[in-house]
């Protein structure tokens, strides 16, 4: 079955957000990312699967307000169309997660089928109202993010820029090759987005020279540099194209979501 889902003619792109390691702008790319894309006139949905619920709390939706969550569709209990919310971005919407979530693995264990709950649940007509689906995965190589990489058509990668990062990505890497040959033929590296850049650092611009050595095209031209405003935005529940929409980050963001406009546009050529 084709990742890039459609029950009818319309094509909707689902790109797994995924990086084992916390702390590299992850879930921070992923709602701004989709901020992003919705600005630029595309209709979004964006998959909380992290049981932490940091992307669902960093786009305003407070954790006493979500009554139906991932948690449900992946246990078989809700369908996709049941739990997706608008958010306050417009064509931004969204299906949050909630603590229930952490539990999800120990109740599938004996579930043969386990690793395709979310690739079912995505085969919701809802999805044809959308352009894109991001998935904002776990920081962990867990069972709710081999759900996402089975389910996805392509995986985009934060990297901050460290000195551990190229071993932390061969990781992910493997993980990504060992999900392509059991679970999901299709599922290609969209790219790697350095995060977190600071040029004042020689870290940062060795790190990112290496990271480009090792992948090539595959990493975006667009670099993620580390601005407050962007640190700031989630503590007042928006992205940060709604908090300061002038400020480094989010016009770094913007121009991310452009390259993977073009990008998308090119394959399709």
């Amino acid at each position: 079955m084709s990742t890039k889902l459609s029950t009818g003619a319309k094509k909707t792109e689902i790109i797994a957000i995924a990086n084992q390691k916390g702390g590299v702008g992850k879930t921070t790319t992923t709602i701004n990312l989709a901020t992003a894309l919705a600005a630029a006139g595309r209709k979004v949905l964006l998959i909380d699967m992290d049981p932490q619920g940091n992307a669902s709390t960093g786009l305003g939706l407070e954790r006493d307000k979500r009554d139906n969550s991932i948690y449900e569709i992946i246990m078989g209990e809700l369908t996709l169309a049941e739990a997706v919310v608008p958010s306050m971005v417009p064509g931004l919407s969204l299906v949050p997660s909630t603590v229930d979530l952490v539990g999800a693995e120990l109740e599938l264990v004996n579930d043969s089928q386990r690793t395709y709950r979310l690739r079912k649940a995505l085969q919701d007509p809802i999805i044809d109202e959308f352009d894109y689906v991001l998935i904002d995965c776990p920081p962990s190589l867990s069972l709710l993010t081999l759900n996402s990489l089975a389910a996805a058509g392509s995986v985009i990668v934060p990297l901050q820029c460290e000195f551990f990062a190229l071993e932390g990505l061969s990781l992910l890497l493997r993980t990504i090759e060992t999900v392509k040959a059991n679970f999901n033929p299709s599922l290609i590296m969209e790219g790697v987005v350095l995060t977190m850049y600071d040029g004042r650092n020689n870290l940062s611009s060795q790190v990112a020279n290496d990271v480009r050595s090792y992948l090539g095209q595959k990493v975006f031209k667009t670099v993620i540099p580390r601005n407050v405003r962007v640190s700031e935005a989630p503590s007042h529940g928006k992205p940060v194209l709604l908090y300061d929409y002038k400020c480094t980050g989010s016009q770094a963001y913007i121009r991310l979501a452009q390259e993977l406009l073009r990008r998308k546009t090119t394959k399709a050529a």
